[in-house]
Protein backbone atom coordinates (compact mmCIF):
# COMPACT_ATOMS: atom_id res chain seq x y z
CA UNK A 1 0.00 0.00 0.00
CA UNK A 2 2.91 2.46 0.60
CA UNK A 3 4.67 2.12 -2.40
CA UNK A 4 2.24 4.21 -4.68
CA UNK A 5 2.54 6.87 -2.36
CA UNK A 6 6.17 7.21 -2.77
CA UNK A 7 6.74 9.11 -5.91
CA UNK A 8 5.05 12.04 -4.92
CA UNK A 9 7.91 13.03 -2.55
CA UNK A 10 10.04 12.78 -5.51
CA UNK A 11 7.52 15.04 -7.29
CA UNK A 12 8.75 18.19 -5.49
CA UNK A 13 12.63 17.65 -6.40
CA UNK A 14 11.65 17.31 -10.15
CA UNK A 15 12.06 20.48 -11.65
CA UNK A 16 16.04 20.23 -10.55
CA UNK A 17 16.85 17.31 -12.39
CA UNK A 18 15.96 18.91 -15.99
CA UNK A 19 18.72 21.87 -16.13
CA UNK A 20 21.94 19.47 -16.03
CA UNK A 21 23.87 18.58 -19.59
CA UNK A 22 24.41 15.10 -18.22
CA UNK A 23 21.83 12.61 -18.80
CA UNK A 24 20.18 12.68 -15.29
CA UNK A 25 18.94 9.80 -13.28
CA UNK A 26 16.66 9.48 -9.75
CA UNK A 27 17.13 6.51 -7.96
CA UNK A 28 14.11 4.79 -6.33
CA UNK A 29 13.54 4.19 -2.97
CA UNK A 30 17.27 3.61 -1.70
CA UNK A 31 16.27 0.99 1.45
CA UNK A 32 14.76 -1.13 -1.93
CA UNK A 33 17.47 -0.43 -3.90
CA UNK A 34 20.09 -2.01 -1.48
CA UNK A 35 17.66 -4.72 -1.11
CA UNK A 36 17.35 -5.39 -4.63
CA UNK A 37 21.65 -4.99 -4.80
CA UNK A 38 22.21 -7.75 -2.39
CA UNK A 39 19.26 -10.16 -3.99
CA UNK A 40 21.10 -9.97 -7.31
CA UNK A 41 24.53 -10.44 -6.06
CA UNK A 42 23.02 -13.50 -4.33
CA UNK A 43 20.93 -14.22 -7.29
CA UNK A 44 23.97 -14.72 -9.30
CA UNK A 45 25.58 -16.89 -6.98
CA UNK A 46 22.81 -19.30 -7.16
CA UNK A 47 22.32 -19.32 -11.70
CA UNK A 48 25.67 -18.78 -12.21
CA UNK A 49 26.24 -22.34 -14.13
CA UNK A 50 22.99 -22.25 -15.37
CA UNK A 51 23.37 -20.32 -19.10
CA UNK A 52 20.74 -18.56 -20.85
CA UNK A 53 18.27 -20.39 -22.07
CA UNK A 54 18.26 -23.18 -19.75
CA UNK A 55 16.26 -23.91 -16.70
CA UNK A 56 17.30 -23.36 -12.87
CA UNK A 57 15.30 -26.20 -11.00
CA UNK A 58 14.40 -24.91 -7.56
CA UNK A 59 12.82 -26.87 -4.49
CA UNK A 60 9.82 -25.49 -3.17
CA UNK A 61 10.50 -24.50 0.56
CA UNK A 62 14.45 -24.49 0.16
CA UNK A 63 17.00 -22.05 0.81
CA UNK A 64 17.06 -20.84 -2.74
CA UNK A 65 13.20 -20.87 -3.12
CA UNK A 66 13.21 -17.75 -0.43
CA UNK A 67 15.97 -16.44 -2.04
CA UNK A 68 14.17 -15.63 -5.51
CA UNK A 69 10.78 -15.44 -4.10
CA UNK A 70 12.25 -12.61 -1.95
CA UNK A 71 13.74 -11.35 -5.81
CA UNK A 72 10.84 -11.43 -7.17
CA UNK A 73 8.48 -9.68 -4.43
CA UNK A 74 11.30 -7.41 -4.67
CA UNK A 75 10.68 -6.54 -7.98
CA UNK A 76 6.71 -6.17 -7.79
CA UNK A 77 7.34 -3.88 -5.39
CA UNK A 78 9.88 -1.68 -7.76
CA UNK A 79 6.95 -2.57 -10.41
CA UNK A 80 4.37 -1.02 -8.52
CA UNK A 81 6.41 1.81 -7.29
CA UNK A 82 7.17 3.21 -11.12
CA UNK A 83 3.55 2.82 -12.01
CA UNK A 84 2.34 5.34 -9.48
CA UNK A 85 5.29 7.27 -10.86
CA UNK A 86 5.05 9.94 -13.17
CA UNK A 87 6.05 10.03 -16.63
CA UNK A 88 8.60 12.19 -16.25
CA UNK A 89 9.97 10.43 -13.03
CA UNK A 90 9.87 7.23 -14.73
CA UNK A 91 12.58 8.52 -17.13
CA UNK A 92 14.73 9.52 -14.53
CA UNK A 93 14.39 5.89 -12.49
CA UNK A 94 14.35 4.02 -15.75
CA UNK A 95 17.96 5.70 -16.49
CA UNK A 96 19.03 4.57 -13.14
CA UNK A 97 18.40 1.08 -13.56
CA UNK A 98 19.74 1.42 -17.04
CA UNK A 99 22.97 2.82 -15.12
CA UNK A 100 22.98 -0.15 -12.26
CA UNK A 101 22.02 -2.82 -15.27
CA UNK A 102 19.79 -4.19 -13.02
CA UNK A 103 16.48 -4.38 -15.54
CA UNK A 104 19.35 -6.75 -17.45
CA UNK A 105 19.94 -8.70 -14.68
CA UNK A 106 16.59 -9.42 -14.05
CA UNK A 107 16.01 -10.50 -17.69
CA UNK A 108 18.83 -13.16 -17.05
CA UNK A 109 17.69 -14.15 -14.15
CA UNK A 110 14.15 -15.22 -15.45
CA UNK A 111 15.05 -16.50 -18.58
CA UNK A 112 16.94 -19.02 -16.25
CA UNK A 113 13.79 -19.55 -13.97
CA UNK A 114 11.23 -19.57 -16.38
CA UNK A 115 10.47 -23.65 -16.68
CA UNK A 116 10.93 -25.47 -19.81
CA UNK A 117 7.12 -26.55 -20.23
CA UNK A 118 4.66 -24.52 -17.63
CA UNK A 119 2.50 -27.13 -17.41
CA UNK A 120 0.01 -26.47 -14.26
CA UNK A 121 -0.29 -29.31 -11.75
CA UNK A 122 -2.23 -27.59 -9.29
CA UNK A 123 -5.92 -28.55 -8.14
CA UNK A 124 -8.60 -27.81 -11.20
CA UNK A 125 -12.38 -28.05 -10.76
CA UNK A 126 -12.73 -28.68 -13.75
CA UNK A 127 -12.96 -32.10 -15.44
CA UNK A 128 -9.86 -33.01 -17.29
CA UNK A 129 -9.65 -31.86 -20.90
CA UNK A 130 -7.70 -31.89 -24.21
CA UNK A 131 -5.74 -28.60 -23.62
CA UNK A 132 -3.03 -29.22 -21.07
CA UNK A 133 -3.58 -25.96 -18.53
CA UNK A 134 -0.11 -23.66 -18.26
CA UNK A 135 0.56 -21.31 -15.85
CA UNK A 136 -0.24 -18.64 -18.30
CA UNK A 137 -3.38 -20.43 -19.06
CA UNK A 138 -5.05 -20.96 -15.33
CA UNK A 139 -5.25 -18.36 -12.62
CA UNK A 140 -3.23 -18.70 -9.52
CA UNK A 141 -4.13 -18.17 -6.16
CA UNK A 142 -1.17 -17.09 -4.06
CA UNK A 143 -2.95 -16.67 -0.75
CA UNK A 144 -0.71 -17.46 2.60
CA UNK A 145 -1.53 -19.34 4.76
Amino acid sequence: RLMPELPKFDDDDLKSYGDEEEESALSPPAALMSVLATQELLLENILECIPVGEFAVIQPLSDEFCLVLGYLLTWKLTLAFFRAASSQLRVLYSQYLRRTKSLNKLLYHLFRLMPENPVFSGPTSEVPSKDTKTFFTEELHLDVK
